[in-house]
């Protein structure tokens, strides 16, 4: 009897706890839906990864416009949708020009994934500007790049950077008489899309190494056919440079291989063999600055370099030619380096300068000698 009582007295207690901590259904369910999350600043117009292939042509039609609200140069110059133009949220009102003229033009906007907001921000004010047909694309680059059948795209900067990396294999989709060999990008090896059945034996071996293609431009669709054949054939890692050769031109000049700058291993220097190969077959490719004292240079220095000692030179920097790329030399890399940080400091705008990082003896009969630096 009294093993009863107590047994009542607990259950009671537990229950006058329960009442007091408000541990019930009802309390429990206001919990969860006070937890969910706020989604009042997404877009309202919300389209997936198909939506977007299925309006991808190449060239993009006019009335259709891609837009990467992501950052330049951590984003998108390293990976976007093929196709796509950049315009960061930030800069909005800045290029508002590069929109349509065409207010009922179909808009997709995209940028990190489903928790960045950039792109539904950006495409709220574009549908404050007038436009009537906007989307975006929620899910973003993060979920673009992992569906089958899809790639990225890359620009002309983040190319230079990995071709320096020497880690990724480029390959020139265009024909090979009538375009490559008048002019293609450094270290590419040619595989016309024409001829990619046959002589696909010059891709790596390695299914996961890195292969960017690229043909003749946002009109040229060879590169993104080969891309597409590469992914069938099981490559792990293929993207598009997708401006193409006209782009590479546009930015670091419209010369054969041989005559292309490579950048070294150190930051700002120019790779040793390339700057040979140009010393030999074109030296009149890039500008060549000898940065050593005037009598120092009298005594010897290369054919084509102009003489314009390292503490006379920041006056003149904004009077350099951008035309060619810029290659500063001394007899050690010493002054040209400083010559290099002090151009970079004083004209950002500037996108081809290096120097030289070696040990050079000049000859008064006008030879001279590179080693590498100890």
């Amino acid at each position: 009897m009294k093993t009863n009582k107590v047994r009542i007295l607990i259950l009671a207690l537990i229950a006058g706890l329960v009442l007091l901590t408000g541990c019930t259904p009802t309390q429990t369910v206001k919990t969860a839906e006070t937890a969910k999350e706020d989604t009042s600043w997404m877009f309202h117009d919300l389209v997936d990864a198909r939506f977007v292939k299925a309006h991808m042509t190449v060239p993009m039609p006019e009335n259709v416009m891609i837009i990467d609200a992501r950052p330049y140069k951590g984003k998108y110059a390293k990976g976007h949708i093929p196709g796509a133009i950049n315009i960061t949220f930030s800069e909005f009102d800045k290029k508002i020009d590069l929109l349509p003229k065409d207010k009922n033009a179909l808009l997709i906007y995209y940028c990190e994934g489903v928790k960045c907001k950039l792109s539904h921000k950006s495409a709220q004010k574009a549908e404050k500007l007038g436009y009537t047909n906007v989307k975006v694309y929620a899910k973003g680059y993060p979920e673009w790049v992992t569906l089958k059948g899809n790639y990225g795209s890359v620009s002309a900067e983040h190319v230079a950077d990995l071709i320096a990396d020497n880690k990724t294999v480029i390959i020139d989709s265009r024909p090979q008489k009538t375009k490559f060999d008048k002019g293609h990008l450094p270290t590419a090896i040619s595989l016309p899309f024409s001829e990619f059945d046959s002589l696909q034996g010059k891709l790596p071996r390695d299914l996961n190494t890195p292969v960017i293609f690229y043909c003749g431009g946002l009109k040229c669709r060879l590169s993104h056919k080969s891309a597409a054949k590469a992914l069938e054939m099981g490559y792990t890692s293929v993207t598009v440079f997708d401006k193409g050769y006209p782009e590479w031109k546009k930015v670091y000049g419209a010369s054969s291989d041989t005559m292309q700058v490579k950048a070294g291993g150190v930051e700002g220097s120019f790779d040793l063999e390339r700057f040979k190969s140009i010393l030999a077959n074109n030296p009149e490719s890039i500008l060549l600055i000898d940065v050593r004292d005037a009598d120092e240079f009298a005594k010897g220095s290369f054919k084509t370099a102009i003489n314009i000692p390292v503490e006379n030179l920041e006056p003149k920097i904004k009077g350099l030619p951008d035309d060619k790329p810029i290659v500063f030399v001394c007899s050690t890399g010493a002054r040209s380096g400083e010559a290099y940080y002090m151009t970079r400091e004083v004209r950002k705008s500037l996108k081809d300068v290096f120097y030289v990082e070696a040990e050079i003896d000049f000859k008064s009969d006008g030879s001279f000698e590179i080693k590498k630096p100890k």
